[in-house]
């Protein structure tokens, strides 16, 4: 019994003294700790991060706008004769020249009234021609005395009343061919045809109340028509004397840049006051036949001279809520929280209108690992990537977001 006493009051004593030991360890290890390792205990390791330049050059100021794509020319056929179509001549979508023939309409009636008006017109030269003959014999004899004065005046009457019909069998004539050459549909002008509206054996009838046969638009040049705000038409357009001078390019729907490069060809005459824009229409190259008037067109406008503008590339750009923010790395390798305002997109990069100055470092990649106020440890980049380096990091990307 005394020997279990002893050995428990033996394990009491121990643990006593392992606990004041160890708390004396504890106690001695705080204050004498290296400030390095109590550095590093206490705050956590730079995060890398790629950091770029704000780049700073001269472009064109341009501003975006969605207008709608216009034919230079439109005309709808319609029939000038009254007659049945009897034959169609072009493939309905086709590229027709000015001139071409278009339909035929029955001409036959067309030309029986040019042989009756040629008829008439003949039998109008004879009576002219006896007309001048009894003038001439009258006058004969007047001279003799042989009839009176009043017989010559009669004749001579008789001479310019068949001269005047011979004048309007003259015009009959014309009219009547020009009714026969109606009868031959032409082009008025080139460009590329609708389809036909009316078909062989169907009766038409003239005139502007007629149901069209077809209408042909041109083809080249074109026309983009859009509206413009006022503070670009001050800027750019209100001072320039030569709209030609101010650069203007279109891109389609399905196009992510602008493929095509035109001129202004008309800015309209008053600014509506209710929306605030003017109605401007530029003209652009369609020798390929690829813009169709009705198409939606997004057209951006330039200023005449390229201005300095400070840019930076799209993916350092973030949102908070309505705003876009960058983070800017200062020389102490700082993350600093720097909302921005943002202009058009240039040369792969995006205009920063205020908000950052000229050679500034920003985060172009990490901006989901830095927060305002931490120290990071800037890896140096170009601000521009190139396509193909771009197009890897996009594989690679997609390549963690499968294997999480």
């Amino acid at each position: 019994m005394t020997s279990k006493r002893n050995k428990l009051a033996y394990l009491l004593a121990a643990g006593a003294t392992f606990t004041v030991l160890g708390g004396v360890a504890v106690f001695q290890g705080g204050p004498h700790m290296p400030k390095a390792q109590a550095a590093s205990a206490a705050a956590p390791a730079a995060v890398e991060v790629d950091v770029a330049p704000v780049v700073s050059r001269k472009v064109v100021d341009w501003q975006s706008y969605s207008g709608r794509l216009e034919a230079v020319e439109r005309v709808d056929i319609r029939p000038r004769v009254t007659g049945t179509i009897t034959q169609v001549h072009f493939r309905n979508g086709a590229l027709v020249a000015q001139g071409d023939v278009l339909f035929t309409i029955d001409p036959e009636p067309y030309k029986a009234e040019v042989a009756r008006a040629e008829a008439q017109l003949a039998a109008a030269q004879a009576r002219l021609r006896y007309a001048d003959a009894e003038m001439a014999r009258a006058a004969k004899l007047v001279a003799d005395s042989t009839i009176t004065r009043r017989s010559l005046d009669e004749r001579e009457n008789n001479a310019r009343e068949a001269a005047a019909s011979v004048r309007a069998a003259e015009a009959d004539v014309r009219t009547a061919r020009l009714n026969l050459s109606y009868t031959q549909v032409t082009a008025p002008i080139a460009g590329r045809v609708s389809r036909a509206e009316i078909t062989a054996g169907n009766v038409v009838a003239a005139g502007a109340g007629g149901v069209a046969l077809t209408s042909i638009v041109s083809v080249s040049p074109i026309y983009a028509a859009f509206d413009v705000d006022e503070q670009t038409y001050l800027r750019h357009l209100a001072s320039v004397k030569d709209d030609r001078g101010v650069p203007v390019r279109l891109g389609l729907a399905n196009e992510a840049e602008y493929s095509r490069d035109g001129v202004i060809e008309h800015v309209d005459n008053r600014l509506d006051a209710v929306s605030g824009t003017i109605r401007v229409r530029a003209s652009f190259d369609n020798k390929d036949g690829l813009l169709v008037p009705g198409l939606f067109a997004r057209i951006q406008v330039g200023g005449s001279e390229p201005e300095p503008a400070v840019m930076v590339d799209e993916r350092a750009i973030g949102t908070d809520q309505d705003k876009k923010f960058v983070l800017v790395v200062g020389t102490d390798n700082k993350v600093e929280y720097r909302p921005i305002s943002l202009g058009s997109r240039q040369e792969g990069l995006r205009i920063v209108t205020k908000g950052l100055a000229p050679g500034e470092r920003i985060v172009v990649n990490g901006i989901q690992r830095a927060r305002p106020g931490d120290m990071v440890q800037p890896n140096m980049v170009a601000m521009e990537k190139p396509a193909t380096q771009a197009a890897d990091a996009g594989r690679g990307e997609a390549g963690k977001r499968g294997d999480l």
